[in-house]
């Protein structure tokens, strides 16, 4: 396969084409042109438009072809475009926006970033971090202007601690797709409201049942907010719970029925919490006086 079809393989070039391929080892250079049968569109609104005039070279990295940097050169036009009004530069398939890389780029630094340290993949891609850090956040811009949210109805919501001191951040889940449909800073009530603002009164509505923990100024704003979804708490807390209390009910026994007592029930508290299965035969361990030997 030639390189040139290699390049229109792994570019959107409908409008365009590929004048030449230059480089070897070090590094290949791909010279992209118009195609004139195609008239340009708008870089803004994607209408086609008349002619203007040419820009300036540009440059933009492409996905490395067995290890060699491969980089794209074309002049983009400008348009005059009826739609806008204005005169904005041509749509370009292959990039997105003002960037200087392509789309394919973007979509394989951002991929590898899922499975590697960021810092890794800039070595490994011989590029700088703040190309994959910029590849990462285009990804995800488009990825946040093209979901689609009409289905979602079961919806799981949590906390997670993001750093030491107690810095948390809330976490909302479509469990049918298991994917991230929203994150906030903290866990408070407006961290969760400025969810359902983003999901809309409609979607609110649509939501048939919302998982989460038995934090309670979770559940006050659920109940205000989607009044419609069946409340589930986890299993994890509500066993939790159950535990606390077992334990509970033990010490206030250790603490009524006197020394006695207390020594019949010294060392049993995961008796009492494990699950019978898990029981062994050897109950009896020796106490520990604080001194070792």
């Amino acid at each position: 396969m030639l390189l040139e079809s290699l390049v229109k393989a792994t570019l959107e070039l409908q409008g365009f084409r590929v004048v030449a391929v230059t480089g070897d080892t070090a590094g290949l250079v791909v010279e992209l042109g118009p195609d004139l049968r195609f008239s340009p569109r708008c870089g803004q609104c994607g209408e086609r438009g008349r002619y203007r005039d040419t820009r300036p070279t540009r440059h933009f990295r492409h996905v490395p072809l067995w290890g060699i940097p491969v980089e794209l050169l074309y002049e983009p036009r400008r348009v005059s475009c009826e739609r806008c009004e204005r005169i904005h530069v041509e749509a370009m398939p292959w990039v997105a926006g003002k960037q200087r890389f392509t789309r394919a780029l973007m979509v394989t630094l951002a991929t590898w970033t899922r499975v590697l340290p960021w810092q890794q993949v800039a070595r490994l891609f011989r590029c700088s971090w703040g190309t994959v850090n910029k590849a990462v956040e285009t990804a995800v811009e488009y990825g946040l202007a093209h979901r689609d949210l009409s289905g979602v109805i079961y919806v799981g919501i949590d906390e997670i601690s993001r750093k030491k001191g107690h810095v948390y951040v809330t976490n909302a889940y479509d469990l049918e797709s298991k994917r991230l449909l929203w994150s906030g800073a903290d866990r408070k009530e407006k961290t969760l409201e400025a969810f359902f603002d983003f999901l809309g009164p409609d979607k609110s509505a649509a939501i048939e049942g919302i998982c989460c923990d038995m934090w309670q100024r979770y559940i006050d704003v659920i109940k205000a907010r989607a009044p419609n979804a069946v409340l589930v708490f986890g299993k994890f807390h509500i066993v939790r719970h159950l535990m606390d209390a077992v334990d509970q009910v033990r010490r206030d026994e250790i603490r009524e029925k006197g020394k006695a007592h207390k020594d019949l029930m010294h060392r049993t508290r995961y008796i009492w919490l494990k699950n019978p299965w898990n029981l062994t035969e050897k109950l009896d361990l020796p106490r520990f006086d604080g001194r070792f030997s």
